[in-house]
């Protein structure tokens, strides 16, 4: 069985992608994703659907997940 290992999130700046543990992260500390933008872990939860339309997707995420696989 295969488990998650990243998550897309829209944060200031962008929607990004970080590591699954990242989740866990409290407010106010910093996580980076894979591209190594940052933001406040708080970015990541409770985000609207308009917070998914208004960011573009990151690029340098893209390619970095790609050439994981």
């Amino acid at each position: 069985m295969e488990y998650l290992t990243y998550i897309w999130r829209p944060v200031t700046g962008g929607r990004h992608a970080f590591p699954i543990a990242a989740r866990k992260t409290p407010a106010g500390e910093r996580v980076s994703a894979y591209c190594g933008a940052e933001a406040d872990a708080a970015e990541l939860h409770d985000r609207t659907e308009v917070d998914w339309i208004r960011e573009h997707s990151c690029a340098d995420c893209w390619r970095i997940l790609a050439q994981r696989s």
